[in-house]
């Protein structure tokens, strides 16, 4: 059963009007935060109704969806864990309720390991352990207040959160991509930052990924990306529908494109692509929640959902795009900017490789 939303279509349509201008200014979006925060949206509640939250917000400002899923995938990581008793990250849901913002500081140039490796390097210090590493596309750079980091010490992985007043860290101002622009996912170098030995989240051997706490990020983090290109995709269709309907063919005597047969297979297939993509994302949140018995196959579930949800948004935007005719390629556009946020996808893990790997490992085991 979905709770009820704090997103109400005015807040949406405000958050929506101020999405160009973030992205034109290479800006954070703080004034979306700011009115989010103030309407509860930040409050920790089942991955369900986060899911679908997201996918809603993604639908009037990807990029603010995208960097607001990192505090998200916090809050169901530690939720994941609670229903299975495992309270070891109950403060990171009190803090949350108290208005602190999350984010993640695990990706790092050069480690295509992710969650089972790191670059970063570690050191056991008296009542902590300290942080020596870089750290890229840490979105929410301008206001995270709680900021996870991973590192290698020895043969183990040390995961912990740092606060914004931790010392020891520099966040260098460096985002300025093609798209999702908004999230300011700034490069953070850790000279010497200390998580305190009460917020290390889990300690775990390099290569493990048979820890719940590694397999709650997976859940969480990958389901609640997907969500955002569902969005995408389907705010991509609500375009192309807008666009095909509002133009006239001389060709066709002023006719509405609408009435096309070629568009209207088109737009059907669209929707049906779109559509396509809803059921998956819900059951496998659902079975999050309900903690079903995947086992192994976890890995290839979720990694599919993400895989499909980013692909078929790409095809849906670029088709939509076409559909727009050369309106659509003027760069203040709503259609040319889901183009360029649309292809941030294809960088978050999975990747495409390595979604292919682990399906192949499901069906078919190791190789050779």
């Amino acid at each position: 059963m979905s709770e009820h939303s704090v997103l109400d279509q005015p807040l949406l349509e405000r958050i929506r009007e101020r999405a160009p201008s973030y992205d034109e200014d290479n800006r954070f979006f703080q004034e979306d935060l700011d009115e989010l925060r103030a309407a509860g949206y930040l409050t920790p509640r089942p991955l369900t109704q986060m899911v679908a939250d997201q996918r809603l917000l993604a639908k009037h400002a990807p990029a603010t969806a995208l960097g607001l899923g990192m505090h998200f995938t916090w809050m169901g990581v530690a939720q994941t864990l609670a229903a299975d008793g495992d309270q070891s990250l109950q403060f990171v849901l009190n803090e949350a309720r108290s208005g602190e913002l999350f984010a993640f500081g695990v990706s790092e140039k050069g480690n295509d390991r992710v969650l089972t490796d790191s670059v970063t390097r570690v050191e056991k210090t008296d009542g902590g352990y300290r942080y020596t590493g870089e750290k890229i596309f840490t979105s929410l750079s301008p206001a995270w207040t709680r900021l996870s980091v991973l590192g290698r010490m020895d043969d183990q992985i040390v995961h912990g959160f740092i606060t914004r007043d931790t010392a020891g860290y520099d966040i260098h101002s460096d985002w300025d991509t093609l798209g999702m622009r908004a999230t300011q996912s700034h490069t953070t170098v850790l000279d010497g930052a200390v998580v305190e030995q009460e917020r290390v989240a889990r300690i775990v051997p390099v290569g493990d990924l048979t820890d719940p706490f590694i397999g709650a990020i997976f859940k969480n983090f990958l389901l609640l990306v997907s969500a955002v290109y569902v969005g995408i995709a389907e705010r991509a269709l609500e375009l192309a529908v807008d666009a095909v309907s509002s133009r006239r063919s001389m060709a066709r005597d002023g006719a509405s494109y609408a009435s096309d047969p070629d568009i209207r297979w088109q737009i059907a297939d669209m929707a049906m692509a779109v559509d396509a993509l809803d059921a998956p994302l819900r059951t496998l949140a659902e079975d999050v929640v309900a903690q079903a018995p995947h086992g192994a196959t976890w890995f290839r579930l979720l990694s599919g959902v993400k895989h499909r949800s980013v692909e078929t948004a790409r095809t849906v935007v670029d088709r939509a795009l076409r559909l727009h005719g050369g309106r659509g390629f003027k760069r203040t556009s709503e259609i040319s900017r889901l183009q360029r946020d649309v292809l941030a996808g294809v960088y978050h893990p999975s990747d495409t490789e390595a979604v292919h790997r682990t399906v192949a490992f499901d069906l078919l085991g190791s190789e050779g």
